[in-house]
C-alpha cells in the first residue's frame, strides 16, 4: 500500500471518526432532553385512543359569595357591555375570599352580569358575578388526572410557557430522530436488516392509513 493510499484512508477514517463523534453526542443530548417527554406522550397516546373504554368521574366543586360593597359599587360604576379583565382588586379579593385565582383575562361584561369562563386542562370552570347584588358563583370541573394528562398532550387550555416547552420538546425529538437515522446508516453495512426494519415503520402506517382509514 502506498503512503497516499494509507494517508487517504487514515484522513477518510478520522473524518468518519469526526462526524460519529457529533452525531452521537447530538443524540444522546436530545434523548436526555426529550426522553421522560417521550414517555409521557406515549402513555397519553395510549389513553388518548382509548379515552371512551377509561372515561373518568368529573368532581364539581361549586362555591359561592358575596361581593363588598365598596366593590360592587366601582363595577357598578365600570363599563356596561364588552369585554376587558376584571379589576386588579376584585381579582385580589377572589384570591382571598374563593381560592380562585384570575389572570388579567378578558371577561364577558353586561348590563347585568359579569361572566368569566377558566377553561384548565383536565377541566373546566367559570365565574359569574350578577353587577346589581353583587352575587358571585363560581364552579370547577375536574375529570382527573388522565383527561389533565390528555390534554397537556395536546396543548389544550395550557399557557404559552407550556407552547414553548412542546416546541422545544419537538425539535430535541426530530434532532434524536435524524442522528438516529445517521447512526443507522452508519452501522447499516454491519446489520443487513437495518433498512427493511425502517422501511417497515413507514410502510405498515401508509398501508394502515391507505386501507383502513376512510
Amino acid at each position: 500500500m502506498s503512503d497516499s493510499t494509507a494517508r487517504d484512508e487514515t484522513r477518510l477514517r478520522n473524518r468518519r471518526g469526526f462526524w460519529l463523534r457529533h452525531v452521537q453526542r447530538w443524540h444522546w443530548i436530545s434523548s436526555g432532553v426529550c426522553l421522560i417527554g417521550m414517555i409521557l406522550f406515549a402513555l397519553t397516546g395510549i389513553t388518548l385512543n382509548h379515552a371512551a373504554q377509561i372515561e373518568g368521574k368529573p368532581q364539581v366543586v361549586e362555591k359561592a359569595a358575596s361581593l363588598p360593597a365598596p366593590l360592587l359599587a366601582d363595577l357598578q360604576r365600570g363599563m356596561e357591555e364588552g369585554d376587558a379583565p376584571l379589576p386588579a382588586p376584585l381579582r385580589d379579593w377572589l384570591s382571598e375570599a374563593l381560592d380562585v385565582w384570575v389572570e388579567a383575562q378578558p371577561a364577558e361584561w353586561s348590563a347585568d352580569e359579569i361572566y368569566l369562563s377558566l377553561p384548565r386542562p383536565g377541566g373546566d370552570a367559570w365565574l359569574s358575578i350578577d353587577r346589581e347584588t353583587g352575587d358571585v358563583f363560581y364552579e370547577k370541573t375536574d375529570r382527573g388526572w388522565i383527561a389533565y394528562l390528555n390534554d397537556l398532550h395536546k396543548g389544550r387550555n395550557t399557557s404559552g410557557a407550556w407552547s414553548w416547552f412542546l416546541d422545544i420538546f419537538a425539535a430535541a425529538c426530530l434532532v434524536f430522530s435524524v442522528t438516529g437515522l445517521l447512526l443507522l446508516q452508519l452501522y447499516a453495512g454491519h446489520r443487513p436488516a437495518t433498512w427493511p426494519v425502517v422501511g417497515l415503520g413507514l410502510v405498515v402506517p401508509v398501508i394502515l392509513a391507505i386501507l383502513m382509514i376512510h
